[in-house]
This record gives structure tokens, C-alpha cells and sequence, in this order.
């Protein structure tokens, strides 16, 4: 079983990211999720077999179920002209969407249920997440007594910064920030919902949305394990981290070694590639009630 790290598509631009590699078709875009996975802002040398497929494909299924104004036009890649020398279809199926283009609401929407992540870290500085006064005496990984927006700067590299909801009320405007806020609380919260009926906690999860016609709509992927924090409910104890099913293993596993951060990372384990598709593959099932093949 291989990973694709990388896809190629003669005569089409494409900006790649982390994770996906985005191709211009004009008035639209092909997103095509790649098995690259990344920790600590760095790409790891190795992809996880299958992760951008799980990723699309779980995406998809939050699509529909939600039934939110979204950017998929098809899932379908036969759709698309590809030149000699593409990366095959065969390779592309499962792993691509074909999206609206719209203009990308420049913030991050996070929404947490959950106190974990740097939310728990500035929580302990002072009982304030993102200018969200919260109750005295919570513990890490407790739930909070209704979810919470929190939204984040988008950077090009490095990390996402915390800001309050009154900065980003400055950078979109008030009205929209507060437009924001609601449907992703209440996307948030249905998908929770839905989770915790399949033995999933959703601790927080963050959403990207943009404009295409004048309506605010949901893009990029939704409620993965690359955008949110998944524990089993079954084993789910406050006042101590949670066992996952997203990247923490690998994480876990980066932080045993001697690599500094600051420098390529190293190669992964075929054991570490195995354990972190397991996770991705279970999350999938669990969510969705169907087997991935």
C-alpha cells in the first residue's frame, strides 16, 4: 500500500498546501486531497496510504448530512480534462472535489466544546479563551458549559493566531463576524450531536467559509480529523489528555525522538504510518456508519 504525496496536472496552475494540491479549471477548482500529513508546521518525509481520500470522503459525508450551502460541485474527477502525463484518474478518485470558487472569508472559524490545545493552555493564564470569560475551576479536556467561538488569523506559515472576537469583527466586518459565529456554532453542534450517537466526542473543529454569489457558504474540508479534535467517548475523562483518533499518535511518537522542530523531520516508522491510518480509517467508520475500501 503506497501513499501519493504529490499529484500533477500539465497546463493547470496549482498552489499546493499541507495537505492538498488546488488546481485552477477556470471558474472553478479541483481540490484533490493528498496523503501528506504534517505536525508541528512541518510536512513529514512520508504520507499515510489512504488519509486524503479518508479526508474528502469524510468531508463529503458532513456535506450532505449538514445540508449547509457549501462549494462541491462534484466528487466525480472523470469530469475533468486531464493531459498526458496527469496523475491518472484511478489515483485522483476518491481524493478530489470540484468546488465553486468564492472569496475565502480571510479568519479562522473555531469552535471548541472542549477545553484542550492552546484553548487550555490560555485558559490556565487567566480563565479567558480568545476574550471568552469561562468558569473558574475547569480542567484540561472538561466540557464547557455551551460551545465557544474562537476564532484565529490565517497564516501562510507557522501557526494560526488566536484573536478575539472583536479583532475579528475589525478584519470582516461586524456583521459578518457575527454571521460566522452562529452558523458555526450551530454546524458545530449538529455535528456533535450526531458524533457522540456514534461514540465520537467532537472537541473543537475549525470551519472555513467564503462568499460565492453574495452567499456565505462552507468550503475547504469539514469536522476531519485534520480539522479537529476526535476522542473516543467511551474513554473520555476530564483532567488529562485524551486518547484520539487524529494525528496526536504521530505527535506523540515525534516527540520520543531527537528531532529539534527546527529542522527536516524524520523519517516515520512503517509501525507510526500503520497506527495513524488505523486511526483515520476507524474515525471514518465510526462517523459514518460505513466501511472504507
Amino acid at each position: 500500500m503506497s501513499a501519493l504525496v504529490e499529484t500533477r496536472i500539465p497546463g493547470l496552475s496549482v498552489r499546493r498546501g499541507k495537505v492538498r494540491d488546488v488546481y485552477d479549471l477556470g471558474d472553478r477548482l479541483l481540490l484533490v486531497a493528498t496523503d501528506r500529513i504534517s505536525a508541528f508546521d512541518w510536512v513529514m518525509p512520508q504520507g499515510i496510504p489512504d488519509k486524503g481520500r479518508i479526508l474528502t470522503q469524510l468531508s463529503a459525508f458532513w456535506f450532505e448530512l449538514l445540508g449547509v450551502p457549501n462549494h462541491v460541485i462534484s466528487t466525480d474527477v472523470t469530469t475533468v480534462d486531464l493531459a498526458a502525463g496527469a496523475t491518472s484518474a484511478a489515483e485522483l478518485a476518491g481524493r478530489s472535489m470540484i468546488v465553486r470558487k468564492c472569496r475565502v472569508a480571510p479568519v479562522e472559524c473555531v469552535v471548541r466544546g472542549y477545553l484542550e490545545g492552546s484553548g487550555w493552555k490560555e485558559y490556565q493564564r487567566g480563565q479567558v479563551v480568545c476574550g471568552v470569560t469561562l468558569p473558574a475551576g475547569l480542567q484540561q479536556c472538561s466540557q464547557l458549559p455551551q460551545p465557544i467561538f474562537t476564532p484565529a488569523t490565517k497564516e501562510e506559515s507557522g501557526h494560526d493566531e488566536n484573536i478575539t472576537f472583536e479583532r475579528m469583527g475589525e478584519i470582516v466586518g461586524k456583521a459578518v463576524a457575527e454571521e460566522l459565529r452562529e452558523r458555526s456554532i450551530a454546524v458545530y453542534s449538529r455535528a456533535a450531536a450526531h458524533a457522540r450517537e456514534r461514540g465520537i466526542i467532537i472537541a473543537d473543529t475549525k470551519f472555513e467559509w467564503g462568499f460565492a454569489a453574495g452567499e456565505l457558504i462552507l468550503i475547504d474540508e469539514v469536522l476531519t480529523p485534520d480539522s479537529s479534535r476526535f476522542w473516543p467517548a467511551d474513554s473520555y475523562q476530564p483532567g488529562r489528555a485524551q486518547a484520539s483518533f487524529d494525528k496526536q499518535f504521530l505527535r506523540e511518537w515525534l516527540e520520543t525522538t531527537s528531532w529539534d522542530k527546527n529542522s527536516p523531520p524524520p523519517d516515520l516508522p512503517a509501525e507510526v504510518i500503520a497506527r495513524t491510518r488505523q486511526k483515520y480509517v476507524e474515525a471514518y467508520e465510526r462517523l459514518t456508519g460505513r466501511r472504507f475500501s
